[in-house]
């Protein structure tokens, strides 16, 4: 365990550019609060005890951690595909059908690529 003395709070202090220890105590307070430190404030004796830490490489923590990156990787990448597959209604002209859509993207891609020919040979 870490013991914080009164003198530390004054390096946090300074570092922080806080006025005085006190202050830099309600800042480390805070972080114990919001779970950024684990650890305790003995008020009495005025330091700060850290709690005691496992090795946290001999737990399943970072398999876990890991295991939720990579799930969300793939569920990104299954809504992109999904997306995809499934063009936007926008895209459509008035009244027309998703193999009409098709055909008309084919011409279109079809004059591109006979522009791009034409304007290669001048």
């Amino acid at each position: 365990a870490f013991l914080m003395s009164t003198r530390i709070y004054q390096d946090i202090a300074t570092k922080l550019g806080l006025e005085s220890a006190e202050d830099a105590a309600g800042v480390v307070a805070k972080a114990i609060v919001d779970g950024v430190i684990d650890a305790s404030i003995d008020y009495e004796q005025q330091f700060l005890k850290s709690k005691q830490k496992f090795d946290l490489y001999s737990s399943c923590e970072p398999q876990k951690a890991l295991h939720k990156r990579i799930a969300f990787c793939l569920q990104m990448h299954n809504d992109t595909v999904k997306s995809m597959a499934y063009p936007d209604t926008g895209d459509a002209k008035d009244g027309e059908t998703a193999e009409e859509r098709r055909e008309r993207e084919k011409r279109e891609m079809a004059d591109m690529d006979d522009d791009d020919d034409d304007e290669m040979l001048v």
